[in-house]
This record gives C-alpha cells, sequence and structure tokens, in this order.
C-alpha cells in the first residue's frame, strides 16, 4: 500500500465514565447499550473529544433476539415459508444482526436499495442523511416467490437446515441485476468476483424487510472470539480509556509500511491533544477473492505483528469485519468507513485504490487509486468525517526500513506492492530486512508451503456463493 490517509471526525462525540485499565489486544467484550450524552474539550483551536463517535441515526441497531425469545423463534421459523441462504447471505445476516449496518433494521426493500443504489446514502425520518453505499440485499428465485404468496413472514435457514432468522413485514421487488452492477462496479465487464459468486446466477426478485436474529452468527473457525460486534468494540475501547479511535482496514498481510502509518497516526492524535488513542486493526473477514490470503492465515500473521512488539498489544485492538468483499473501489469504501462510525471510529486510516482490483478483462487497474480518498471527503453522509493526507511510504534502502517517501532522493526508496510480497514469499524468497516483522514474514511462507503441499501450488477457492 503506497499512500495512506487518516479520516477525523468533527462531530461532539458521547462522553463514558472511562476505566484506566488496559485489556489484551483480543479480550471480547460483552454487549452494551450505547449512551449519547455529550462533552468536548478544545486544544490548540480543535475540538477534540473525550468519548466515541454516536452511531448513524443516534442509536446502535442490535436485531438478534432476546435469550428468552430463541426458543420461540425457532418454532415460529418452522412454520414458515423458508428461503436457504448462502454462506455470503450468511455474513449479511450476521453485519446486519450487529449493526455494522445501522440504521438498517434488515435486508433492503425498494426503496432503500434505490435510494443506495442512486444517491449512496439513506433519508432518516428526521430529514437527515447517513451514508450506505453498497446494496445490502437477499435475492430469490421465481419458484421461491411463488412458495412465499401472500405470506408476510418467512424464515431464513442456513446450509445444514438450522434457522437463523425470521424476516417480517416483507417486500418483494424486481432484481434489477445490470442496473445494479453498472452502478456498484462503474462497469458491466465479466469477471467481477462478487458478481460471479451473488447475482450473474442469483434470482430474479430480492425481498426485504425487518430482521429478527435468533442467535449470534457463529463460524466455529477458531477465530469467533475475534469477531467482536459493534457494542462489545464499544465497551472494548470503553474499558481502555480511550478518547480516539482509529480504525484500519485491510485484506492482506501487515507490512512495517502499514504498521508506520497505524503508529504515525497516533503520534498525530497525542500532538492534537488526545490521551489515549487506540488503534482498531479491522481485517476483513467475509468473502473475498481466491487469489486474497485467507483469512485465518492472515488472523495469525496480525498476531505476530503484535508478538514481535511492530504494534502496541496495549493500545491495538484486532477484530474481524464480517463483511464480504465487494472490490467495487470508492464505492465500497463508503461502506467501509461508515460501518467502523457504528463501532465507534472516529479516525479511519485509507490508502491508494482502497477496495479496489485489476480490471477483470483489461491490464489496468478497474478504479483510479486517488478516487477512494477524494470520494470520503466529498460523500454524502460521511460529513463527519475530514481527510488528512500521508506521504507516500515505500522501503528506504539508506535506512533500511519501512519510511515516509523522499523525492528528493527517489534512488534511495523501493516499492515492493502486493503482488510482489507474494511473489517473493511464494519462492522463499526473503524482502529487505525491516520490511516485515520475522515472526510475521514466516506465516506469509508457511501459507503459501501449505498451498504447494495441498494443492500443488494453485490458489484456494473462494468461498462459495
Amino acid at each position: 500500500m503506497a499512500s495512506m490517509a487518516t479520516f477525523f471526525a468533527q462531530t461532539s462525540f458521547p462522553s463514558h465514565s472511562l476505566s484506566k485499565t488496559f485489556d489484551t489486544h483480543f479480550a471480547t467484550a460483552p454487549k452494551v447499550n450505547v449512551c449519547v450524552s455529550f462533552r468536548a474539550r478544545r486544544h490548540a483551536g480543535l475540538r477534540v473529544s473525550s468519548g466515541l463517535i454516536e452511531p448513524d441515526g443516534g442509536k446502535l441497531v442490535e436485531l438478534v433476539v432476546r435469550d428468552s425469545e430463541r426458543d420461540l423463534k425457532k418454532g415460529e421459523a418452522l412454520s414458515l415459508p423458508r428461503i436457504k441462504l448462502s454462506r455470503i447471505d450468511l455474513e449479511w445476516v450476521h453485519v446486519l444482526s450487529e449493526g455494522w449496518a445501522t440504521p438498517l433494521k434488515g435486508f433492503m426493500k425498494e426503496a432503500e436499495f434505490l435510494q443506495t443504489l442512486h444517491f449512496n446514502s439513506l433519508r432518516l425520518g428526521d430529514g437527515s442523511l447517513v451514508n450506505m453505499s453498497v446494496p445490502i440485499v437477499l435475492a430469490i428465485d421465481d419458484a421461491q416467490k411463488h412458495r412465499i404468496g401472500d405470506n408476510k413472514r418467512v424464515a431464513l435457514f442456513d446450509s445444514k437446515g438450522d434457522p437463523v432468522a425470521i424476516l417480517n413485514d416483507i417486500e418483494i421487488y424486481k432484481h434489477p441485476k445490470e442496473e445494479r452492477i453498472a452502478r456498484t462496479w462503474g462497469t458491466t465487464a465479466p469477471g467481477l468476483p462478487y458478481v460471479e459468486q451473488t447475482i450473474t446466477n442469483a434470482g430474479n426478485w430480492l425481498i426485504g424487510g425487518d430482521l429478527e436474529v435468533i442467535e449470534p452468527v457463529k463460524y466455529n473457525d477458531g477465530l469467533d472470539h475475534f469477531r467482536l460486534s459493534p457494542a462489545e468494540l464499544r465497551s472494548e475501547f470503553t474499558r481502555r480509556n480511550a478518547d480516539a479511535v482509529f480504525a484500519f482496514q485491510l485484506r492482506n498481510p501487515v507490512h512495517n509500511g502499514h504498521a508506520l502509518l497505524m503508529t504515525d497516526t497516533r503520534r498525530r492524535l497525542l500532538e492534537m491533544g488526545y490521551k489515549n488513542p487506540v488503534l482498531l486493526l479491522h481485517p476483513l473477514g467475509g468473502y473475498t477473492k481466491a487469489d486474497d490470503v485467507p483469512l485465518d492465515w492472515r488472523m495469525k500473521q496480525h498476531e505476530k505483528v503484535l508478538e514481535d512488539g511492530v504494534l502496541d498489544p496495549e493500545t491495538t485492538v484486532v477484530s474481524i469485519f464480517p463483511s464480504p468483499m465487494h472490490y467495487a473501489g470508492p464505492t465500497e469504501v463508503q461502506w467501509h468507513a461508515k460501518a467502523r462510525i457504528n463501532a465507534g471510529a472516529n479516525f479511519y486510516i485509507v490508502g491508494r485504490d482502497p477496495a479496489g482490483m485489476s480490471h477483470p478483462v483489461e491490464k489496468r487497474d478497474l478504479y483510479d487509486a486517488d478516487h477512494g480518498k477524494k470520494v470520503l471527503s466529498m460523500a454524502p453522509g460521511l460529513e463527519r468525517l475530514n481527510i488528512l493526507p500521508f506521504r507516500v511510504a515505500a522501503y528506504d534502502k539508506t535506512q533500511g526500513k519501512m519510511a515516509f517517501f523522499d523525492p528528493s532522493r527517489p534512488q534511495d526508496f523501493l516499492f515492493i506492492s502486493g503482488t510482489k510480497m507474494r511473489t517473493l514469499a511464494r519462492n522463499k524468497e526473503s524482502p529487505p530486512d525491516g520490511f516485515m516483522c520475522p515472526g510475521g514474514w514466516k506465516v506469509l511462507v508457511e501459507y503459501y508451503d501449505s498451498l504447494v503441499l495441498s494443492s500443488n501450488g494453485k490458489v484456494p477457492e473462494a468461498v462459495p456463493a
């Protein structure tokens, strides 16, 4: 990642009574109610908050039913028309259930879908706007639509046949696939990974409604303790006495250039007058394309980064963001920023070509590398965020470490792309000393070794839809 930018919220934030005790970087926090009271202090002409940013719409949406209602809702689900969820559908239920998409209360109805496609935002009852740039929808086919008939409620089941949720007050409407693809990705070229997984062969109808999720979504993959909900993260930040939270999303291993940008962000926040800014290292944990490093290996690598002291465990929270990945560039990066607001982050680090990918047909990037950060500074519903550009980070051969690029001596810097990094690891070649911590690099090499042993060097299949 060659360049980074940070976003600074300009609104007032909720105030909390904060503990001064630090927990481990992967501690699980209980769900809490988000209180909304305000207090701010001034420092050097800038407003510095004493708490966490409030969620979109002022209240965090949580859609998991109470324990006392669980058996009742399971019984109701068994009596309703059924829709079988794909793995990606289940990931969206997870996203909605925990409030990442606040103020959405379920899969989008047509009015929400059209606002998202055409305006990248939703208008609330009080006239205010919140950002919403990617459709969160559930597709059904003609046969399912016929089976539902006049029912106003349906049950959602997972691939094992277990009830997951009830969708209430449903609305069924046409699935305009071409329009959805063109407006989300800016192209209808073949080969878009998310499109091929979830849209091309999906049904011709979308069904929206309010969700009642029967129990918290779990994957039983050894990583559920990392999957903190927005409410759990807010509780964790409060217990750590955080007066600012800055989030960094990535879907690749962390190298020292990433770490430089994260630590420099904290330094700048301290200079602004914050006393304890906390980093949310928040890798994407939903669907990713086949050639991305799988989540379990990324999490092993991230843990080594903290073990090796590249990032400070006391001021870093490592958690998994459950959203599927669209690779929709400037459109999708708005969703990534908006979701972190709901988790309490008032600062957001964004890199070069966020959520981008190579064009699926032509030999070029699908999106302009700078458009993501520019769009975020103008996006409707994200007015609380300001962009603070970073200088480019690269490997400084004279210092033997990652540093900010100095244009007066370009010959001293080496740019190591993600593709180059993966090639080195696959070939068991070492990167320059200071590019990545030794423990983290060892994990990456072990991952590519596992591919050779299991599939003759081929990348694993993408998560099936």
